[in-house]
């Protein structure tokens, strides 16, 4: 491992001026081949040999306060929990009591729909396909965050920089002030860079985050992180090993993921849903009439009572906003 790659994070904070184009799209897919993927998520579950001794490597120091089997039983498979009958939109906060520190995602109607808040130090996922605007709800995500005196990290996969920064610009978010304030950094590192140095990140995450005293962290997206292994017993223990280290960190966390292609409330890989505690799902829904709208739903919050009614939502030059009280048709 080169010193290069040891110094991932400062280096990559130390690289302020891009050349790369600003005026990249806000929701382009990456340029590469893309590996089949299990429909329904069940390749984790799989009896494989070979994921069934990856797994048992870490049954010791789980993700969760519980273990791991008990784990990926009450995560519940892609698409549960969900449609448009399926709970309350409105809760009764006046006698609502939690010993859990919670905070709001900052994304109008959405924080409506959970009650109290998300548990802080959450590990989430925004699932969806490209347009949806998961990056979006991502720096919307920060920005609430920033403006509540918060630190925050923006990690990109996808976009320079450059191009965060003037997407943030558009919506009127000054991120460039949250960095010159080093309140906020933006780093955006190579995919391919990413996979081949992730042994060395993953041991230096928690105290580069705990240094910069982040609260608010973004990875967009995981699902290029997946992409880098071809082998499917490897994705797995790669991916579950890092997101180990983002609970580690103590951080509330949000990550990005493509859907799968045949199943909308899945993840490209039908992994990283069973790994974190709260999954939301961005979708295009058609109706009778063939017109087109967007969709928002939460599959699972641990450690919170939610909506599971599917709400239409909007991107503007605000950000996203979720119409709480208005049905999709």
């Amino acid at each position: 491992m080169s010193e290069d790659d040891e110094d991932w994070f400062e280096q990559a904070l130390s690289e302020s001026d891009r050349d790369d184009e600003a005026d990249a799209p806000m929701e382009s897919p990456a340029n590469a081949e893309r590996p089949d993927a299990d429909s329904t998520g069940e390749a984790w579950l799989g009896d494989e040999a070979d994921s069934e001794e990856a797994v048992a490597t870490e049954a010791d120091d789980s993700l969760f306060d519980e273990d791991f089997a008990s784990a990926l039983q009450s995560a519940g498979g892609p698409g549960e929990d969900s449609g448009a009958d399926g709970g309350e939109d409105t809760f009764d906060e006046e006698g609502f009591e939690s010993e859990i520190p919670r905070i709001d995602l900052g994304i109008e109607g959405l924080d409506e729909m959970i009650q109290g808040g998300v548990p802080q130090r959450h590990l989430m996922v925004v699932i969806g396909s490209p347009g949806t605007g998961k990056t979006t709800f991502g720096l919307q995500f920060l920005q609430h965050g920033l403006v509540n005196g918060e630190n925050a990290v923006f990690i990109t996969l996808e976009q320079s920089r450059e191009s965060i920064l003037d997407t943030a610009d558009e919506r009127g978010w000054d991120f460039r002030q949250y960095e010159r304030d080093e309140n906020l950094a933006i780093v955006d590192l190579d995919p391919v860079e990413m996979a081949n140095s992730l042994k060395n990140i993953r041991a230096e995450f928690p105290e580069l985050v705990q240094e910069f005293d982040a609260d608010r962290l973004v990875l967009d997206s995981v699902s290029l992180l997946e992409m880098m292994y071809d082998n499917q017993a490897k994705r797995r223990t790669e991916v579950f090993d890092f997101t180990r280290s983002l609970k580690e960190a103590g951080v509330t966390t949000m990550l990005t993921s493509e859907a799968n292609e045949d199943n909308p409330y899945a993840s490209r890989h039908g992994i990283i849903e069973y790994l974190t505690d709260a999954v939301f799902v961005l979708q295009y829904v058609r109706g009778d009439t063939q017109e087109t709208r967007l969709a928002v739903e939460i599959q699972k919050i641990r450690n919170a009572n939610h909506s599971r009614q599917t709400k239409p939502y909007a991107i503007t030059l605000d950000g996203i906003d979720v119409y709480q009280q208005a049905s999709i048709f």
